[in-house]
């Protein structure tokens, strides 16, 4: 089996801001952000605070890696999925399985920067984060609509059916192992196939003619 990225051995010896921002990256994913201090960096990658200081001089420094390129390599990732599909349900489809792609092959990314986000409460820091998340969003919202306005979807609340499906992909990232029996982009297929066509089956319908009734005492020809 594949090793996922948490399980990768990093060596410290070829581009050090780089195997601190891995090593970042994995502490914020399992302890979460406001739990992982800059001595847990220093101490996983068995280096002083001052050398640690010497590249991301603070948390904010960090933090400014791991979300925003972890937004960035997501949209850039998402767009080009999306710019190659033709409809409005395989832009939709596109977009939830590049996402989800997206979270299997770079799952510490995908939740260290989902945690710093979240746990970020200045504010401050997030500026360019909500801005790449708004566009994210915002691409989804438009398929969704594209899809309502040429009659592919049903009259929704566009906004809502947006959420929605962000909701399951973020929630999987919390749930899905791995080893599980399906992969995420597996997952988030389903998700799109159980939202466009719904859990219920469709009624029988009846296409054969009704039997036409015999008038007694009609004269055979």
């Amino acid at each position: 089996m594949a090793k996922t990225s948490s399980e990768i051995e990093i060596p410290l010896n070829d581009d050090r801001p780089a195997q601190l921002l891995a090593i970042a990256r994995r502490l914020f994913a399992r302890k979460g952000y406001a739990n992982t201090s800059l001595r847990d960096i220093a101490e996983e990658a068995k280096i002083t605070k001052a050398a640690l200081y010497y590249h991301y001089p603070n948390k904010d420094a960090l933090y400014e890696r791991v979300v925003i390129e972890s937004m960035q390599g997501l949209l850039e990732t998402v767009e080009a999925a999306v710019s190659e599909a033709h409809t409005p349900t395989d832009r939709v489809r596109a977009f939830m399985v590049s996402s989800a792609k997206f979270l299997e092959e770079k799952r510490d990314q995908w939740i260290a920067g989902s945690n710093a986000f979240w746990q970020d409460a200045s504010g401050q820091r997030r500026g360019a984060a909500i801005e790449q998340r708004d566009a994210y969003e915002s691409l989804l919202r438009r398929c969704i609509a594209d899809g309502v306005k040429g009659g592919d979807f049903r009259s929704i609340d566009v906004p809502l059916a947006t959420r929605m499906l962000l909701s399951a992909l973020n929630q999987a990232a919390r749930w899905h192992r791995p080893d599980g029996r399906l992969t995420v982009p597996e997952v988030a297929a389903q998700f799109v196939d159980i939202t466009l066509f719904g859990i219920t089956q469709a009624p029988a319908t009846t296409t054969s003619a009704a039997p036409r009734k015999t008038v007694r005492g009609a004269a055979k020809r």
